[in-house]
Order: structure tokens, then C-alpha cells, then sequence
């Protein structure tokens, strides 16, 4: 007999709530069997939510999860969605870095800030 997985099941496995979950299936991520109001989940349902949660945690927007997924169900199958998963990993490590660079550049403006208070308060007597 198949396994099923309750969303139950998948909710604690996951730490997610039961409407994440019924999110993904509104958008078309994921179709779990129905047996009257039940939803029940296949092993390979289990491992797209696995997936979708991974894409999620490292940035990636629903419609960019769901490009992933339709590229691997239609051809060029799992050839084409590794190569659209690369450049989309390279555009987020790109758009990461420049995050970074942005962070470091606010930084540098806050120290300088700083740097012309203390230097102000010095000057009028002030002992910080």
C-alpha cells in the first residue's frame, strides 16, 4: 500500500503551518490526493515541499519556485531545471552580494557619522 502524509504530519515535520502548505497547493506547487475534506500527500509531494521550503529559505519568490518545477515536468526535464536552478542561484548570490556591499557601505557612513559627533562634542567640551 502507498504511504501517505497527513498535513499534519508534514506541518510538524516542516515547522510550517497547515496554511503555507495549503498556499502552495492554491498556487500549483504542489497537488496532494483528496479523500472527501482530507488532503493526503505522496512521498514525492513530501520531497517537493522539502524543495519549495529550500528555494524559500534561500530567497527564491514563488513564481521563480514554480518556473523550477515546470521546467523539470516539461522538457528539457531535469537537464533544464538544474540549468535554470544554476543561474538562478547565481543571480541571488549576486543580488546577496550586493546586499552586502550595500550593508558595508551604510556602515561606513554610520562610523563616519560617529566619528564627526564625537569629534563635534570634543570640540565644544563636551566628555562623552
Amino acid at each position: 500500500m502507498d504511504k501517505f502524509y497527513t498535513i499534519t504530519e508534514l506541518t510538524r515535520e516542516f515547522g510550517v503551518s497547515t496554511r503555507t502548505l495549503r498556499f502552495y497547493e492554491d498556487e500549483g506547487l504542489i497537488h496532494p490526493e483528496r479523500r472527501g475534506r482530507t488532503r493526503l500527500f505522496r512521498p514525492a509531494d513530501r520531497r517537493l515541499i522539502q524543495e519549495i521550503l529550500r528555494g524559500r529559505r534561500i530567497g527564491f519568490t514563488i513564481a521563480e519556485i514554480r518556473d523550477i518545477i515546470r521546467v523539470y515536468k516539461d522538457p528539457p526535464g531535469e537537464v533544464g531545471q538544474l540549468e535554470l536552478l544554476m543561474a538562478k542561484v547565481s543571480e541571488k548570490r549576486e543580488e546577496l552580494r550586493q546586499k552586502r556591499r550595500d550593508i558595508e557601505e551604510t556602515l561606513t557612513e554610520l562610523d563616519n557619522v560617529e566619528e564627526a559627533c564625537l569629534t563635534r562634542l570634543a570640540e565644544i567640551g563636551v566628555g562623552t
